[in-house]
């Protein structure tokens, strides 16, 4: 039995063993073969399963639940609201992060029968996720967007989001990938119109929850239309059904047409709830809205938790049906080789893929090779081919539209929304080149998902440290105009000198850390290699120089323009610059120094392959 699947698990047993009577419990080395005369023996699997592996690799994320519950029980306990919500949040966190640091190996590691996977992406995902969210904590402090009234709630609402996003990151069935967006939307939707008595915040809250619950609900069919066919939501299990389905005979034979066109259907439909999360266009619209809607510190949630935990998602979703794993010689052999292991009351028998060169009846082609020969297509290379299309035109739609619709705005948070839609865009395409090239060399692959993991960790540090420095502003000028921001180099010039080099670094430029990020995801393109790549590297980098005139205009503003009469010195606390330099020093440091992150990004990602 495996979490989500709608028939029995193809198994095929040895030495004569009766499967009719037996339940599967998956693991990594195999499946277990329980007989269902012997109930306790299942439930102490299970029991096993859950305790001594899932929940030791699920700590970080149970940290957060302790958090939540701590939170809301001070709403319904007498004098609970005299607890510190902000000590709370940042204790929370802190152990989170702490708990997050991986030990042991980085190994592939199922838990919860196959809902969840535990892997290198999942740890680098949970450090990433958990180190904005410490600095997303103190930040909303600093600037007091959680005042004493409402911080229970607003933290509340913060911890919940950034658990579904930690559920997206390690998702491993189509059940998880659902409810993990879902839990990171709806305490979006809230936290957009958290600003009370303005209007505009409750209308950007109130637009960004109907095009979410749209989007949901069009995922949904599509997620429905895809576990209908294939008889599994479990992605592993899915790749292997659609390999089975041998997608290149049907294509080639004009067979079974009506079997694709529900498969295409359900993959666009699920590719419109990734899109709308990662405000990719076309689903970016209620993007500017909500970021001019929404305070500055939401808005930086956004742009950076939110949209990590996506691309996070798109890569799982792309490998998951996409990729098998590499081959292995000892694994590679006709099923009736499998080896089996026979004990008084289990027996536990190793399920090994067939080799694609193999031609005994009765055996599928399930092992997605390296290299294939030309006479025989890849089972999955007709998947692959669908997504890196599908990604990589909205990755050049993305990319193009928010950068040409940045240049008239007026608002900052505007500007910083459009500017994070060419963002997403940027970061789908090593995605796409991952997808291209994985079935003729691994170590291009490996390239290109460290290019974007690499993108992220300085990512984080720019778009937090943008909106950081807006919200302090904001506070002090009591404006998010673009130019209110005129002259402040004479009144905060430590603050201007850090908002050009964030601006500056997501242009892209040298020495700066953003330069880094932009190189190696066109290297990742050139790698891969092809027409569509290459179109999509001079996309990029042609987006690149259009960026310039936007980012630029409001560091000229900002450095150049003379200050308005009316307006006074405009001075910020020691505490809110002290957070900004914090913020933004690193993006120098590591443009000068990218190695420790690039090393990082780039074991994660052989590890990912392994």
């Amino acid at each position: 039995y495996r979490s989500g699947d709608i028939g029995p698990l193809p198994l095929v047993a040895t030495d004569g063993f009766d499967c009719s009577a037996t339940s599967f419990i998956p693991s990594p080395q195999g499946v277990t073969i329980v007989d269902q005369e012997n109930l306790p023996s299942l439930v102490d699997a299970l029991l096993s399963d859950t305790l001594e592996t899932s929940l030791p690799l699920f700590r970080s994320e149970l940290v957060l639940c302790g958090t939540i519950v701590l939170m809301l029980l001070g709403r319904i306990v007498r004098g609970g609201q005299h607890l510190p919500a902000f000590w709370l949040a940042l204790t929370g966190s802190v152990l989170a992060w702490w708990l997050a640091w991986p030990a042991g190996g980085a190994g592939r590691q199922e838990l919860f029968t196959g809902m969840l996977v535990h892997d290198s992406l999942t740890s680098y995902m949970r450090l990433f996720l958990f180190s904005f969210l410490v600095l997303f904590v103190v930040l909303s402090q600093l600037t007091g967007i959680a005042d004493r009234e409402d911080g229970q709630d607003y933290y509340t609402l913060v911890l919940g989001a950034t658990l579904g996003m930690c559920l997206m990151s390690s998702a491993n069935h189509m059940l998880i990938i659902f409810l993990g967006i879902e839990m990171a939307s709806l305490p979006s939707y809230v936290l957009a119109g958290m600003i009370k008595g303005r209007s505009r915040s409750s209308e950007a809250a109130l637009k960004y929850a109907v095009y979410g619950a749209a989007a949901a609900g069009v995922m949904l069919y599509g997620i429905s239309l895809l576990c209908g066919v294939l008889g599994t939501a479990h992605l592993p299990t899915m790749a292997r059904e659609l390999a089975a389905l041998d997608i290149p005979a049907q294509l080639a034979g004009g067979q079974d047409q009506g079997t694709l066109m529900v498969l295409t259907l359900g993959g666009l439909m699920l590719g419109v709830g990734l899109a709308f999360k990662l405000s990719a266009v076309p689903f970016h619209f209620w993007c500017p809205d909500v970021f001019e809607g929404a305070s500055a510190e939401v808005d930086g949630f956004l742009s950076v938790a939110s949209k990590g935990a996506a691309l996070a998602l798109l890569l799982r979703v792309g490998l998951g049906l996409g990729y098998q794993g590499p081959p292995d010689p000892l694994a590679v052999r006709p099923m009736a080789a499998m080896a089996t292991t026979t004990t008084a009351t289990t027996t536990t028998a190793t399920m090994p893929f067939v080799s694609p060169t193999t031609s005994q009846p009765g055996t599928q082609n399930l092992l997605l090779p390296q290299s294939v020969p030309p006479t025989t297509p890849a089972p999955l290379a007709p998947v692959r081919r669908f997504a890196v299309i599908l990604i990589a035109l909205v990755a050049m739609a993305s990319c193009t539209f928010g950068n040409l619709a940045a240049y008239g705005q007026t608002n900052i948070k505007r500007m910083l929304a459009y500017s994070t839609i060419a963002h997403a865009g940027y970061m789908m395409m090593p995605v796409a080149a991952a997808l291209a090239v994985i079935d003729r060399n691994l170590g291009h692959a490996e390239t290109a998902v460290s290019a974007l993991l690499l993108y992220l960790a300085i990512y984080l540090l720019m778009n937090l440290g943008a909106f950081a420095i807006v919200a302090c502003l904001r506070n002090a000028l009591h404006s998010e105009e673009i130019e209110d921001y005129a002259g402040l180099i004479r009144s905060c010039p430590v603050t201007t000198v850090m908002m050009t080099v964030v601006l500056v670094s997501l242009i892209g430029l040298p020495p700066l850390a953003g330069f880094w990020p932009k190189l190696r995801v066109l290297q990742s393109l050139y790698e891969a290699g092809g027409f569509l790549m290459m179109f999509l590297l001079v996309v990029a980098a042609l987006n690149t120089v259009i960026g310039l005139v936007y980012y630029l205009r409001v560091a000229k503003t900002m450095c150049m323009d003379p200050a308005p009469d009316p307006r006074g010195a405009v001075r910020l606390g020691w505490l809110p610059v002290t957070y900004i330099l914090l913020i933004t020093v690193p993006i120098l440091v590591f443009g000068i120094l990218p190695e420790e992150v690039a090393h990082w990004a780039n074991q994660t990602a052989q590890h990912l392959f392994q």
